[in-house]
């Protein structure tokens, strides 16, 4: 007998649940569609507290099992008490090969069973955290879009960086000693850091409409991109601008924060889309995302940044189509390679 867990993960920005044997080994994963933050957290422990149990063959090690693709997926639905119900056999498959699903490695409801033998004993497990219609089969046929990801060293990967991820290496910084009454110097970093955050919470948003987001991507000469914005509507680099609770005038190519001197923004911002536009080979459009302004005038609009708030982040899923999904896939294992921006 072999006992079956439960694990959860975020992949892609959605919540995957991994079935494993005792070993660790994976024999099925359930895309359930969720998506980051606490909407992300599977409703039950990290482990099922009643592993199902599998029944073993002659082969107690899956590796040495060979796996018997199914002819056949099959669909059902989940009460709201967790009982299967009204399985149904449907066809998952196209001339004799599995569909390619929309998203890498898996779609929202789909169980990609690995060995067919763990059938039963994997929709056992699974069925508390089963919602909706689902479909189970054999795992969608990786692209070259996803042979490049999965080459991909860890250390050149930008899309684990987090929202203002050069600013975290600054506030991990020693200070020295300072007296009880100075003023904390780390804190013009964390307003930065925060208004980095809140945008960037909005950006990874849009992810429902089909947008991918990288953050504080690296150019040379010790320069960044603090947002990169792939999506149907196109591509785009945003530069944060935090202003917390400050009167924010633009003037291009200048922007002045409150009563601080007016500084030439809006160039570094073009000049930034310029080296992505010339490191992905596309299109990208320079954006001007103001986080916290207590106002915010526009005396001299620039014509070819686009300027706004970080409440106006979810106008992108308005935009018209410039790019499909599979453009929108392969822009984004290429932008999220380190080595792609050096020849920016």
């Amino acid at each position: 007998m072999a006992l079956l867990r439960v694990t959860p993960a975020l992949w892609e920005g959605r919540t995957r649940l991994y079935v494993s044997l005792a070993n660790g080994r994976h024999v099925a994963w359930y895309d359930s569609g969720g998506g980051g933050g606490d909407e992300a957290r599977p409703p039950h422990p990290a482990r099922s507290d009643h592993p199902a149990r599998a029944e073993d063959s002659d082969h107690p090690d899956p590796a040495d099992h060979p796996c018997d693709p199914p002819d056949v997926g099959e669909v059902g639905e989940v009460s709201e008490i967790g009982a299967l119900r009204g399985a149904e056999p449907v066809d998952t498959r196209e001339g004799g090969r599995p569909l390619a699903l929309d998203a890498p490695g898996g779609c929202a409801g789909h169980i990609s069973l690995v060995f067919e033998r763990y059938r039963q004993a994997v929709l056992t497990v699974l069925a508390p955290h089963l919602t909706g219609a689902w479909t189970i089969g054999p795992p969608p046929v990786p692209t070259s879009v996803d042979l490049v990801r999965l080459a991909l060293h860890p250390d050149d990967d930008l899309a684990p960086n987090r929202p203002g991820e050069t600013i975290h290496a600054e506030l991990d910084l020693p200070t020295g000693t300072a007296r009880r009454w100075a003023r904390d110097p780390r804190r013009p970093a964390r307003a930065r850091l925060r208004a980095h955050q809140m945008l960037g919470a909005e950006l990874e948003r849009l992810d429902a409409a089909g947008w991918r987001v990288l953050h504080a991507v690296p150019l040379p000469g010790a320069d960044r991109i603090d947002h990169l914005l792939i999506g149907p509507g196109g591509v785009f680099a945003v530069h944060t601008v935090p202003a917390h609770r400050l009167r924010l005038r633009i003037a291009d190519p200048e922007i002045r924060a409150g009563r601080g001197a007016p500084v030439p923004l809006l160039r570094l911002t073009r000049r930034r889309a310029e080296r992505a536009c010339s490191a992905l080979a596309t299109a990208v459009r320079p954006v001007l995302a103001v986080v916290g302004a207590a106002r915010l005038e526009v005396l001299r609009a620039p014509g070819d940044v686009r300027v706004l708030r970080e409440r106006d982040v979810a106008s992108f899923a308005d935009l018209g189509a410039v790019h499909k999904p599979a453009d929108i896939a392969a822009l984004h294992a290429l932008a999220r390679d380190r080595r792609t921006w050096l020849r920016s």
